[in-house]
């Protein structure tokens, strides 16, 4: 007999890459992500680029579209849902070091701009992830499975 997870949805925000948005969609299939939440100018299902790189999750992964992300939001938060937006900067707390709440709902954003400021300012938290090279950040789907896995132990 499994154990079903802790609620932990997904909201991506103005996703460029169609193949980021089929990676997140694999990510959530693999941490057991309960929905995604796709905002902004995200491209969304169906789409080849999407299902090739989901391998598929894309189809039975629970999504929806939103186009206004602060309006989500609000009524995530109605429903007693913490904010957890994924960042780089110095005004975050380190992942490894985060306590979550649930259900939780976790932000990635853009992979050139990040998250908004206003998606910033309804934040409960606002987590990173250490880096320890010279880069300051990671593809936003690789970074969103870090932190999925994180959440989950």
């Amino acid at each position: 007999m499994s154990i079903k997870p802790k609620p932990i949805y997904l909201i991506g925000q103005n996703i460029r890459s169609l193949f980021n948005v089929g990676a997140l969609f694999r990510c959530a299939d693999v941490f057991g992500v309960d929905k995604i939440y796709l905002t902004g100018y995200t491209g969304f299902p169906p789409r080849k680029e999407i299902s090739k790189t989901a391998l598929q999750a894309d189809t039975w992964i629970p999504w929806e579209k939103h186009y206004q992300t602060h309006l989500l939001i609000k009524k995530l938060k109605a429903d007693r849902v913490k904010i957890v937006v994924l960042e780089t900067g110095k005004n975050t707390q380190s992942l490894d070091k985060f306590k979550p709440e649930f259900p939780l709902a976790l932000v990635v954003g853009n992979e050139v701009k990040g998250v908004s400021k206003k998606i910033l300012s309804q934040a409960d938290a606002v987590v990173s992830i250490p880096m320890f090279g010279k880069k300051e950040s990671l593809n936003v789907a690789m970074a969103a499975g870090i932190a999925l896995y994180q959440l989950r132990v």
